[in-house]
């Protein structure tokens, strides 16, 4: 009954999770982006706030090592990951799918970052293939024009890339940290100070609450990235995360693609294009090679591989 609850929840995280950057493609028709996503940790921060309240015996960070914690989660999982993937969303050459599929990306990066910042961590030769494979699953995806590296929606991709990226790198600093921070804590101060960063850098980029048209479809979106996506989705994570391990909850950015495309489909009649599929082959690909040792670990533990 555990392991049937686990695969639920699992499919329901996946499922919030993907059908988020559909949402997010839908909200941008009445948001500008980077204040889109700021609204949207405003809050997810105070729901995510509450609930660190909830389930903490100390849900404020104490003394410089856990506040800088914070710091680096807003600055780049929250503020970076963000901006970068709502500005690259508000290209029609990315879709719900596209997005999601760059984003797939961030595990094998994260690894890249960990042998840096992580001396424990180790990427052997063929972990090395696996980078390789899973950015060359990325090229195939943004498919550039040589003729015109700026044309087809390329930027917009690379700056997904980078959201990837940012999001990678901000996993590998705050598991790199001393502090003892509760996830629960972490998460509710980063998103909320990362709102604020995205408040400035929507204000510097000449953004505008005047910019807003608030319908009822805007709203909506809000609302379930909000809420759905990043309240209940964070909640299911963190359950998860305890009886899963790092590595089984990965997978996750694996699984989301699928309903994100099922998503943008449905709601927002996007296609679904031969080298988006045939990015998100490669990029699976490359994570295997990247996390194989792992993953024939968890296969083991369900008895799956010998």
């Amino acid at each position: 009954m555990s392991r049937a609850r686990d695969l639920a929840l699992f499919l329901v995280l996946a499922a919030v999770w993907g059908s988020a950057f559909m949402a997010i493609k839908a909200g941008l028709a009445y948001f500008p982006p980077v204040l889109f996503a700021a609204l949207r940790y405003d809050i997810a921060g105070v729901v995510m706030l509450a609930y660190a309240a909830y389930a903490v015996d100390d849900p404020v960070p104490r003394g410089r090592d856990e506040w800088a914690v914070v710091a680096v989660g807003a600055t780049l999982i929250i503020a970076g990951y963000h901006a970068f993937l709502f500005v690259g969303e508000s290209d029609p050459a990315v879709t719900s799918a596209v997005a999601a599929v760059i984003v797939s990306l961030s595990p094998v990066l994260t690894t890249v970052f960990a042998r840096a910042f992580l001396p424990s961590e180790r990427l052997t030769v063929v972990g090395v293939i696996g980078l390789l494979v899973g950015l060359v699953g990325a090229v195939v995806l943004a498919a550039p024009d040589p003729a015109n590296l700026t044309g087809g929606g390329t930027v917009a991709k690379f700056l997904v890339l980078l959201a990837a990226a940012s999001f990678a790198l901000g996993s590998v600093l705050t598991r790199a940290s001393d502090a003892d921070l509760p996830i629960e804590t972490m998460e509710a101060w980063s998103m909320l100070a990362g709102a604020l960063l995205m408040h400035l850098l929507s204000v510097g980029l000449g953004e505008s609450v005047a910019d807003v048209a608030w319908t009822r479809e805007g709203v909506l979106a809000l609302a379930y990235l909000s809420v759905a996506a990043s309240g209940l989705g964070f909640l299911i994570y963190f359950d998860l995360l305890d009886r899963l391990g790092p590595i089984e909850i990965n997978l996750v950015s694996y699984v989301a693609p699928i309903f994100a495309a099922l998503a943008g489909w449905v709601f927002l009649s996007e296609g679904i294009t031969v080298n988006t599929v045939a990015g998100f082959l490669i990029i699976c690909v490359g994570f295997a090679l990247v996390k194989r040792a792992a993953l024939r670990s968890a296969l083991r533990e369900y008895g799956i591989a010998a």
